[in-house]
């Protein structure tokens, strides 16, 4: 789970003027270890001074980010919601300057980790913030094998769990609860806070949800299928040093479509873009795709198609996101989908993907999960109906989770709930042109969307658009405006195509 930020120190400091306080605290943090809190034991309630927190994962003197922190109440606790459970969370608790609110902060893949970085990032900007392991320690899915109970902690149940806890660990230190309550989290942690928002609308008031996970079968599908196309045969095997190749020849094709020729797609569905351009004339050479490869490549940019019924499992990668193909497209299958049919579906450790059919094993892949991890269900009323606002963001050259899952998802609930104009108000998407997963890439990945979604669930302002920055070699390059979904932003005619004032936010 990543965070992006944008101007975010102006914010904080500014924040920490107005709204910081001197904390008078209720209870001492040592005296939290003696909190009674149902299927809860806490192991440790210490202050962390200033500057002094190293993760335990470290084994050396504390990384860079970690050294700025403020001094807080750490408080580590294991939570035991079923006979088979073990969720570890920690809650940290700015022992001065609290902003009055909680952040509980998301995880990424498999989780089996406390998201340390972002629970950094939430405290310097004053909040009270929280991350849990999910349950289970590493970072992939062999903790399910045999252990249903688990999975329902890692799928929903942990998170839910740790912001009860967290919550009232907040009032005992500080006499108040949170004034308000807000998730935020990326891919996994995207996930989390939809399914937050579907199973447990009363938990936050505000969710970012970034890259998200929603539909975690059909990523898993579509793992194999890419593996698939470049693995079929050995001739189908592109080397990722013909990826930079492939995607010169996607900008030569579609740069220009928005207007602007920036070395970003503004919009990556417009573009029209054949492979086959790149054919070699004769031998296999570097700079040209062989006919195998050819083919492999237009898979790529193919959806995941139930060859049976023809409906989509899963979008395509989208033209754009090729220098990130190695994920998928590389040597060995992706690694976090591969586990799922492992330890979930087949339960097989030796299971390899290379029999699997893309009918029916994955209806079976689905009904398996029987929405247990997937956070499909496009019914947000219960989580809007009591002011809940949601803020998605995905990159459009995201290589890992295909940024049409977003808006696949959005979709589904606008459908759902009655078409845009009632959804506005409380859920927007913001597509980022040229981001990768959760961040890096050629476009404007820096931002704030936890500033964004305070000022519309604590002032009531809707984010008409969201300021965003492309940071290289520590400085800023390029500025643009993220647009809500579906409008994008557009070149005005004058002015710099690196600044953001020279664009504005329209439909298609």
């Amino acid at each position: 789970m990543k965070t992006t930020l944008a101007g975010g120190l102006c914010a904080v400091l500014l924040g920490a003027v107005m709204l910081g306080r001197t904390v008078n605290a209720a209870a001492s943090c040592e005296s939290l270890a003696a909190t009674a809190l149902g299927g809860t034991t806490i192991t440790m309630a210490e202050t962390v001074g200033a500057g002094a927190f190293n993760p335990p994962s470290s084994g050396g003197p504390a990384p860079r980010g970690f050294t700025n922190l403020p001094s807080f109440c750490r408080v580590v606790a294991t939570l035991k919601p079923s006979s088979d459970s073990d969720i570890q969370v920690e809650v940290w608790l700015p022992t001065s300057g609290w902003n009055g609110k909680f952040q509980a902060v998301g995880n990424g893949g498999w989780a089996g980790t406390i998201s340390y970085p972002a629970l950094g990032e939430a405290i310097r900007r004053g909040y009270a913030s929280a991350s849990t392991d999910t349950g289970h320690r590493g970072a992939n899915g062999s903790f399910a094998l045999g252990h249903p109970e688990k999975l329902i902690d890692y799928a929903h149940r942990s998170e839910h769990e740790m912001t009860v806890t967290a919550k009232k660990l907040v009032a005992a230190f500080y006499g108040e609860p949170p004034r308000q309550s807000y998730w935020n989290g990326c891919s996994v942690g995207g996930r989390q806070g939809i399914k937050e928002a579907q199973r447990y609308p009363d938990d936050f008031d505000g969710i970012v949800a970034g890259a998200p996970a929603t539909n975690w079968t059909g990523r898993a599908i579509h793992s194999v299928w890419v593996n698939h196309a470049v693995h079929g045969d050995e001739a189908s095997f592109i080397p990722p040093s013909k990826f930079p190749v492939i995607h010169e020849a996607v900008l030569a094709k579609c740069d220009a479509n928005d207007g602007v020729k920036d070395g970003v797609l503004e919009d990556p569905t417009r573009c029209r873009f054949d492979p086959k351009v790149l054919e070699c004339k004769g031998a296999d050479e570097p700079s040209c795709l062989t006919p195998a490869q050819v083919e492999a490549v237009r898979k790529i940019y193919t959806p995941v198609t139930s060859p049976r019924t023809k409906q989509v499992i899963f979008p395509a990668h989208e033209p754009g996101s090729e220098l990130g193909w190695t994920t998928m497209a590389g040597q060995k299958p992706f690694g976090i989908g591969l586990d799922h049919f492992r330890y979930v579906v087949f339960q097989d450790p030796n299971w390899d993907g290379s029999t699997f059919d893309f009918d029916r094993d994955a209806v079976r892949t689905e009904q398996t999960d029987g929405g247990l991890i997937n956070a499909l269900d496009p019914n947000l009323n219960p989580f809007f109906a009591r002011g809940g606002k949601l803020l998605q963001y995905h990159g459009w050259s995201d290589p890992q989770i295909s940024p049409g899952s977003s808006v696949a998802y959005y979709k589904s609930v606008v459908d759902k709930l009655g078409g845009a104009a009632k959804v506005s108000g409380s859920y927007r998407l913001f597509m980022v042109p040229g981001m990768a997963h959760c961040g890096g890439g050629d476009g404007t990945a820096t931002f704030d969307m936890i500033g964004a979604l305070e000022q519309w669930v604590e002032h009531g302002k809707a984010p008409e658009q969201i300021a965003a920055s492309r940071v290289r070699d520590g400085k800023v390059d390029r500025t643009r405006p993220l647009c809500p979904y579906p409008q994008v932003a557009t070149y005005t005619g004058s002015g710099s195509t690196d600044e953001a004032a020279s664009f504005v936010c329209k439909a298609p």
